[in-house]
């Protein structure tokens, strides 16, 4: 068995338009595809970086709550790679979304912060 890389991440929203705007039009993804599964009663958006497939956005009626903290057992936080932590931090911000002071990765020495999503997911930007 021989893994490429991934290939996209699954994301479960509380409210569908409020992600959506926030991926889109804050974060700057584009959409794939977004189709309405009327058997579920809820939305399937396929989101591209660069025209490359990334993440798929999900509604669900009533979802249950998960723990999201950066230590909790399960998924600690997705990453997304920038150029500079300090302009993406600055951007982000311009678009109202907080984001925490920069760090540096002692192993690396990449500079990279966290902000989160509309349902508190943490998300990373990290410096290449």
């Amino acid at each position: 068995m021989l893994f490429k890389r991934i290939h996209h991440v699954a994301i479960i929203c509380s409210n569908y338009e409020t992600s959506k705007d926030f991926y889109v039009n804050k974060l700057g993804f584009s959409i794939m595809n977004e189709v309405f599964r009327n058997d579920r009663g809820s939305y399937k958006l396929d989101l591209a970086i660069k025209g490359h497939y990334q993440i798929e956005l999900f509604s669900f009626p009533n979802p249950p709550d998960r723990q999201t903290q950066p230590e909790a057992v399960g998924l600690r936080h997705l990453a997304f790679e920038v150029d500079s932590v300090e302009q993406t931090k600055k951007e982000l911000e311009q678009r109202g979304i907080e984001c925490e002071d920069i760090r540096v990765d002692l192993i690396t020495n990449k500079k990279f912060t966290f902000f989160r999503d509309p349902d508190n997911l943490p998300l990373e930007i990290y410096e290449v």
